[in-house]
C-alpha cells in the first residue's frame, strides 16, 4: 500500500511515494529510501499518535521505503502520509490511489502544519493527484489551487475518518467554507507619499519605477526620506495577475513565509469539531522584501541544506529593498548582477543544479559616505577621507550600477518645499501606473516579458521607435555621457515607460531627456553636490 507525499526542495518540490510492507517478524520500523534525522524519527511520533488516538499499532516487522529512494529527504511533513499508509498495510482503512497526504504529527494525534502545501497541491495536481488531506492550518494554502478536491484534518482521527466518510460515499468530506477576503490587495499598511513632503524627484523616479519595474539607486544624507518613500513604493504598485499570485504564493509557501494556524479542536482524539474558517493565502500585491544588510549570501540568494527560496525568489515579481545597500557584503551585492540578467538564480550543488525564478525589481538606497554627512545642508563637516568614500562607495562596482537604470540623489528639503500644499496621494499616482502596466500587458501579451525594464534588443526594434528629434537627443547623450550598450538601451526604456505613464504611442525627445536626467547621477557620490 501506498500514499503520495511531498518534500519541499528548490523551486518545484519532490514527490515521494510512501510505501509500507508488514511482514512477520521482530516488532520493529525501518524506513528506507535516504530519510535524514526528522523522517527517521517520524517511527516514534507516528507509533505514539496511533495509541494516543485510539488506533492499534501492528505488532509486526514494518518496512517504509520513500521513493524516489536516491533523493534524500528530510522534514515531518512525511509523518501524516506514513501513518495512513501503515494503517492501509494493516488493513484498518481503505486508501485511494492518487492520494496526497501534508502534515506532521504530535504524539497527541494532532496534525501540525507544514511548508509548502501551495506548492504541494500545485505539484500533486500537475502530476495527476486528485486528492490531498492536509493539516486544518494549511487549509487556506490547499484551497487556492485544489478546492473541492481536499480535506483538512485536526488531528490523525479526522484524516481516518475523512478516509471512512471516502469509502462509503466515494468523495472527501468538503473543506471549510473560506468567505471572500475583506482586504484583497494584502497588507495596507505601507503608508501613502502625500505623508511626505517634498522630494518630488525622486516620488516621480518611484512612480517610473513601478510602472516599468526599472531598478533604482537612490542616495543622499540620513533623515532626508530615502527609506520613508521607498517602503511606501507598494502602495502605488499594480497588483500581480492571478497566474502571477499562484506563483508568488507558491514561493512563499516553500519557504514556510505563509503564516498557518493551529485551530483548537478540544481532544484530538475526539470526533471532528469546526474550526474558523479562514481566506485563501492567495498573494496579490507584488511582494516588498527588506533583508537586513547581516544577511548572508545563501538568505539572499537561496540554497542552504536544503535548498529554500532566498529573498531574491520571495521578492519574485515584487522588490527587493536593500536598504543602506553598502553595508551589505560585496559578494553578496555582486551575485545580484547575474539573476537581474537572467531573472532565474542556478545554485549548483555535488548531486545537481536547482534553478530558482527571481524576477525581482531591486531598490538601492545609501548614504554617499560612511559618516553620512557628506552633502548635508546644515553645513556639518564630512568626516570621511577621499580614500574611505571610494572605498565605501566602490562595494557597488561599476557592473552592477550599470543594471540600475534610475538614479537619483537626494538632500534636505527646503522649507517652503514643506509648506501646507497638497502633496499627490498614492492612490491618484497608482492609478498612472495602473494604466501604464495595461498598455505592457497588452504590449506584451503572449510573451513572456511583463515590463517594459524587461524588454530584450528584439522587441525595442518593435516597440521603442523614436522620432526623429527623440533619436537626435539619445545620440547626442549617448556620446556626450560615454554610456554603454547597456545604459543605452536602459535609457531608451525608461523613456518607452515614460511616454506609456502620459498615454503617448510613440517616445518623443522629452522623455528621451527625462530618462538621460534620471541616469547620469550615481557613478559619484559627490553628485550629491549638483542638486
Amino acid at each position: 500500500m501506498y500514499v503520495m507525499a511531498y518534500a519541499p526542495y528548490g523551486a518545484d518540490g519532490i514527490i515521494i511515494r510512501v510505501e509500507v510492507d508488514i511482514r512477520r517478524g521482530i516488532p520493529g520500523i525501518d524506513i528506507t529510501g535516504l530519510a535524514e534525522g526528522a523522517v527517521r524519527e517520524a517511527r516514534e511520533r507516528v507509533r505514539a499518535a496511533f495509541r494516543n488516538s485510539g488506533f492499534p499499532f501492528p505488532q509486526d516487522r514494518i518496512l517504509i521505503n520513500l521513493a524516489p529512494a536516491g533523493v534524500r529527504k528530510d522534514g515531518a511533513s512525511l509523518d501524516l502520509s506514513i501513518a495512513l499508509s501503515v494503517m492501509a498495510a494493516s488493513g484498518l482503512i481503505a486508501v485511494p490511489e492518487n492520494l496526497m497526504a501534508l502534515g506532521e504529527l504530535e504524539l497527541s494525534g494532532r496534525i501540525r502544519p507544514v511548508r509548502g502545501v501551495l506548492a504541494a497541491t500545485d505539484a500533486g495536481l500537475r502530476a495527476g493527484l486528485r486528492e490531498f488531506i492536509v493539516p486544518a492550518g494549511n487549509a487556506g494554502e490547499a484551497a487556492v489551487l485544489a478546492s473541492g478536491r481536499f480535506t483538512a484534518a485536526a488531528n490523525l482521527a479526522e484524516a481516518v475518518h475523512a478516509l471512512m466518510v471516502r469509502a462509503e460515499t466515494g468523495a472527501l468530506p468538503p473543506e471549510p467554507v473560506f468567505p471572500a477576503p475583506e482586504n484583497p490587495s494584502g497588507d495596507l499598511s505601507w503608508g501613502d507619499f502625500s505623508e511626505v513632503r517634498g522630494q518630488g524627484r525622486y516620488k516621480r523616479v518611484l512612480e517610473i519605477a513601478a510602472a516599468g519595474g526599472h531598478n533604482l539607486l537612490v542616495f543622499g544624507p540620513p533623515g532626508v526620506g530615502k527609506t520613508m518613500l521607498a517602503r511606501r513604493l507598494p502602495s502605488i504598485m499594480a497588483p500581480l495577475t492571478p497566474e502571477e499570485a499562484v506563483e508568488v504564493s507558491r514561493l512563499h509557501s516553500l519557504a514556510g513565509q505563509i503564516k498557518a494556524e493551529m485551530p483548537d479542536t478540544g481532544d484530538p482524539a475526539g470526533p471532528k469539531e469546526s474550526y474558523p474558517a479562514r481566506e485563501p493565502c492567495l498573494i496579490t500585491h507584488p511582494p516588498f522584501r527588506s533583508p537586513h544588510h547581516s544577511a548572508s549570501a545563501e538568505g539572499i540568494l537561496g540554497g542552504g541544506k536544503t535548498i529554500r527560496p532566498g529573498e531574491i525568489s520571495l521578492a519574485h515579481f515584487g522588490v527587493l529593498f536593500l536598504d543602506e545597500a553598502p553595508e551589505f557584503r560585496a559578494n553578496v551585492l555582486q551575485a545580484l548582477r547575474e539573476p537581474l540578467e537572467d531573472r532565474v538564480i542556478t545554485i549548483a550543488r555535488a548531486d545537481g543544479q536547482v534553478r530558482l525564478p527571481a524576477e525581482f525589481q531591486l531598490l538601492l538606497a545609501a548614504n554617499p559616505c560612511p559618516c553620512g554627512r557628506l552633502g548635508m545642508r546644515s553645513g556639518r563637516d564630512c568626516f570621511c577621507s577621499g580614500e574611505e568614500i571610494h572605498r565605501y562607495w566602490h562595494k557597488f562596482g561599476g557592473a552592477l550600477l550599470d543594471r540600475v537604470e534610475l538614479r537619483v540623489a537626494v538632500s534636505s528639503p527646503e522649507l517652503q518645499d514643506m509648506g501646507q500644499e497638497k502633496e499627490e496621494t498614492s492612490a491618484e499616482i497608482a492609478r498612472r501606473v495602473q494604466r501604464a502596466v495595461q498598455i505592457q500587458e497588452e504590449r506584451f501579451k503572449g510573451s513572456p516579458v511583463r515590463r517594459n525594464a524587461r524588454m530584450p534588443p528584439a522587441f525595442m526594434d518593435r516597440f521603442c521607435l523614436p522620432t526623429k528629434a527623440a533619436e537626435k537627443a539619445l545620440s547626442a547623450g549617448s556620446e556626450k555621457l560615454g554610456f554603454s550598450g547597456r545604459a543605452y538601451h536602459g535609457v531608451l526604456r525608461i523613456a518607452r515607460t515614460i511616454a506609456d505613464l502620459e498615454g503617448a504611442a510613440s517616445i518623443e525627445a522629452v522623455h528621451v531627456l527625462e530618462a538621460i536626467q534620471h541616469r547620469i547621477q550615481g557613478e559619484d557620490p559627490y553628485d550629491v553636490f549638483s542638486l
